[in-house]
């Protein structure tokens, strides 16, 4: 795959151009940004990355492998508008933006390869966890190149369409979680006295052993919290602080609106 035409240049796009440029999948001047009317945006992302920009000009959308829809939802039919007609037939997409289906995809730009996907942020450093689906068009030529290009920036699963919803909730939205999770820990923690240094660097050796534990052994969560929980002890106290405090419901809720909000960005596409 030679060209990649990035179509929007939010905190997404960013992350999977910094992957993909730092791991070495593609030629920074072989990608190409452009959005709607940011230029300082598009020259930061190019100094950055060395990438090239598409401002009013289009042409490098004629000569692209592979676009990449990475607008927000609500942008997402005018984007489409602007550059079907610079499109060559051939051209294949893959879309990063939440909610938004295939088939409106289609609608906008016609019969072509298109690939949905929804990696996260974590791409920027090669870790992102990605769901793709895709339509009838793609053949095993293309799936091989935009599965080695999420590749080259973390794992990817294939998944039915109307999965990626629970994906986008699941691992897209979920490094927030896991933030929002440590911003709590750290805040608890200096509140029982220990620095901040501390603190950080305690926390995020747990977070990573925690997950290298899951990944390494292949043992159930359950088994591993129970492993470390002995009956009456300290584990087992903060672990009834998080039962009652309905630890899981509020996860469970958690998804659920996030999944929830995806059909919604999805409808009103």
């Amino acid at each position: 795959m030679k060209t990649i035409v990035f179509i929007g240049a939010g905190s997404m796009a960013e992350a999977v151009i910094a992957g993909i440029v730092k791991q070495g999948a593609v030629e920074p001047h072989h990608v190409f940004v452009m959005n709607r009317s940011d230029d300082e945006r598009l020259i930061s992302l190019q100094n950055k990355y060395g990438v090239s920009i598409v401002c009013k000009k289009k042409e490098a959308l004629k000569n692209a492998d592979l676009i990449v829809l990475a607008t927000k939802p609500k942008d997402i039919h005018q984007a489409m508008t602007d550059t079907l007609p610079y499109l060559a037939g051939r051209t294949a997409v893959l879309s990063v933006i939440a909610g938004v289906s295939i088939q409106t995809i289609e609608n906008g730009l016609g019969a072509r390869p298109i690939a949905r996907s929804m990696p996260n942020t974590s791409a920027t450093i090669g870790k992102s966890a990605s769901g793709i689906a895709w339509n009838q068009a793609i053949n095993e030529e293309m799936k091989k190149h935009i599965l080695g290009l999420l590749e080259s920036v973390g794992m990817v699963k294939e998944v039915e369409e109307d999965d990626l919803h629970a994906v986008t909730a699941l691992s897209g939205s979920g490094p927030a979680y896991v933030y929002y999770l440590a911003e709590a820990l750290e805040e608890a923690a200096i509140g029982k006295g220990l620095s901040k240094e501390v603190a950080r660097a305690l926390i995020i050796q747990t977070l990573e052993g925690a997950a290298a534990m899951l990944k390494q052994t292949g043992t159930e969560p359950a088994e591993l919290r129970e492993n470390v929980t002995s009956p009456g002890g300290t584990t087992a106290a903060g672990l009834n602080a998080l039962k009652d405090g309905l630890f899981k419901e509020t996860i469970a809720n958690c998804i659920g609106k996030a999944e929830a909000r995806s059909r919604e960005l999805g409808a009103g596409s």
